[in-house]
């Protein structure tokens, strides 16, 4: 059943209109998506045991037949960069991100007839990443809990950072988050799928996915000790913009 957390957040008196200034959200969305570039394949951070998975299911996959095989292998290679992001933002393990991408282009490929071409390839195959993760975690008894976030509010702090921060701050911080709205700000935030895909993946409400999204940002903004000043001074912004204090 799609959850429904979305209309108690959308109702609260936190209304969502009121959310943070433009600034530091566009100042947030650039930390985070330096702090998951170094989570991706493409860029050489990828352990070898990656790159050789990636290598023995290209092999694999090619010997499928066809036009349209080719093209979905294609596009299964394709999104395997966003596909590990999205696992290790849900394992926070980079060995088993690489075992949840693996099941997932294989259970993609296996099950190609039940993709419907034109749509959102990378949408579809975070829904069978996302099931597959949750499947193993209620086999192995764990749960993931704290998905309303009141834990990470109890754990809410600012770093000792002396107005500098640095990407172990933001992964910190990120890992802070109820693991709810971690999923839902990566999906919306770094894989740019609209509300509407991010809703169909994690099986809830478009409502409950922006109030996610709204509260994800706005704790790290707390954790991170944000202000609208103190972003002119921060010194990854300045580095990613090349000008200096």
């Amino acid at each position: 059943m799609p959850d429904t957390e979305g209309h108690t957040l959308l109702d609260s008196s936190r209304d969502l209109r009121h959310g943070l200034p433009d600034a530091v959200r566009t100042h947030l969305g650039t930390l985070l998506g330096l702090t998951y570039d170094q989570l991706d394949p493409a860029s050489g951070s990828a352990s070898d045991r990656f790159a050789d998975l990636l290598a023995r299911l290209d092999a694999a996959l090619a010997r499928g037949e066809g036009e349209r095989e080719a093209a979905f292998r294609a596009g299964l290679l394709k999104v395997v960069p966003a596909l590990h992001r999205f696992a290790v933002s849900l394992t926070r393990d980079p060995a088993a991100a690489d075992d949840l991408v693996q099941d997932t282009l294989l259970r993609g490929w296996r099950g190609r007839a039940g993709f419907t071409p034109g749509s959102n390839l990378e949408a579809w195959l975070f829904t069978i990443l996302r099931n597959v993760f949750y499947s193993q975690h209620r086999k192995q008894g764990r749960e993931v809990a704290d998905t309303d976030g009141s834990y990470a509010e109890r754990l809410t702090s600012v770093p000792e950072q002396g107005g500098h921060l640095d990407l172990q701050d933001v992964r910190a911080a990120l890992d802070r988050l109820a693991p709810v709205m971690r999923e839902a700000l990566v999906l919306v935030a770094i894989e740019n799928l609209s509300y509407e895909e991010a809703a169909a993946v994690m099986n809830c409400q478009i409502g409950t996915v922006k109030s996610r999204v709204w509260r994800a940002r706005e704790q790290l903004a707390r954790m991170l000790g944000y202000t609208g000043a103190e972003i002119g001074n921060d010194g990854v912004m300045l580095s990613v913009t090349g000008t200096t204090a």
